[in-house]
């Protein structure tokens, strides 16, 4: 079956740096869009920032200049680099992928969320 495995979330001072990762795991035959979004407590899940399989990014406005998407494909791994963290950045970082399974059509997964929090 396949997977999302997230970690490295955590607490971290204003100003500070974390940076996400996402490992895809299973019977996987390729991955197309990969990305990360947030949502906090009884708010929408909103887009952070994506990447293609070919390496082209897209960010939300709020992280342009602070935040870096990237990905190995050898991996099957999608990071995020969180830098300049904001206390309004607190939320929960959810990673998803457009996969193919060898044996599943194309379909979104999502990972199971990794607590990211800012204090001030």
């Amino acid at each position: 079956q396949v997977q999302l495995v997230e970690s490295g979330g955590g607490l971290v001072q204003a100003g500070g740096s974390l940076r996400l990762s996402c490992a895809a795991s299973g019977s996987i035959y390729s991955i197309n869009t990969m990305g990360w979004y947030r949502q906090a407590p009884e708010k929408q899940r909103d887009l952070v920032a994506v990447i293609t399989s070919g390496g082209g990014t897209n960010y939300a406005d709020f992280v342009k200049g602070r935040f870096t998407i990237s990905r190995d494909n050898a991996k099957n791994t999608v990071y995020l680099q969180m830098n300049s963290l904001k206390p309004e950045d607190t939320n929960v970082y959810y990673c998803a992928a457009d996969i193919r399974g060898w044996a599943t059509a194309l379909r979104r997964y999502w990972g199971q969320g990794t607590q990211v929090t800012v204090s001030s």
